[in-house]
This record gives structure tokens, sequence and C-alpha cells, in this order.
């Protein structure tokens, strides 16, 4: 039986996953996906790469995921996913990396800058 490990990252999150063959049982920080990702849409944006080539229900994915929120929790897995299934099988590449699953999305919240009250935006002007 082979471990496939891989990583993923969007925003400040961080998906480490293990992806063996098995039943298709997804499990996120020891919690069933269910649990962890209670919307739909989370759920179903981890489970599009193993959708769009056609495994759901075969390989057992452990997601150990750290940092940023929900929602870029669920991408860094999708994008984690995604690399594990390039492993797996060569052949699965070209439609993930058609569908932007192994690209990693570089967009991180600016930092704030001193003299600014935000990261642009300047505080209010008081003319007297």
């Amino acid at each position: 039986m082979e471990i496939i490990n891989t990583i993923g990252r969007r925003k400040t999150s961080v998906a480490r996953i293990y992806m063996k063959p098995g039943k298709g049982e997804i499990v996120v920080n020891n919690k069933p996906i269910e649990t962890y990702f209670p919307f739909d849409l989370h759920q179903i944006v981890v489970k599009q790469p193993l959708a769009l080539v056609g495994v759901e229900g075969t390989y057992d994915v452990t997601i150990n995921v750290d940092g940023g929120g929900i929602k870029g929790q669920a991408e860094a897995a999708r994008m984690a996913i995604a690399r594990a299934l390039c492993e797996f099988d060569a052949e699965h590449r070209p439609p993930l990396k058609k569908e932007g699953f192994l690209t990693r999305d570089p967009r991180m919240v600016e930092r704030k800058k001193p003299g600014r009250r935000k990261a642009r935006r300047r505080f209010q002007f008081s003319k007297r």
C-alpha cells in the first residue's frame, strides 16, 4: 500500500494530506469532512479534483489543515489532493492543470503601512 504525502497552500492556509487507496473516506483534522466543513460548497471544493478525474470513492484522504479561514483551508486541501492525484497517475495532470487546481494562488493580504489606517486607506482629513 502506497501512501502519498503532499502539501497545498492558499492565502495563509497550509494543508498537508496523506492519500492512499481505500473506500473514499475524507478526514480533516481528525474529524469527518461533513463535520469540519459544514457548508456543502466547501465540501464540493475539497472533492473537486477527485470528481474531475473520476476517482471518487477510490482513495482515503487524511488532511491536516492549519491557518487562514475556512475557504482558504478548503482550497489549500483541493490543491494538495490534485498534486497527490498527479503522483498516483501522470495521466491525471492535464485535466487538473486545465482547471487550475495545480496553480498556487499567490494573492495575499497586503500589509498595513505606517501612517495609514489600513494598507492603503489614509486617515480622514480634517480641514478644521
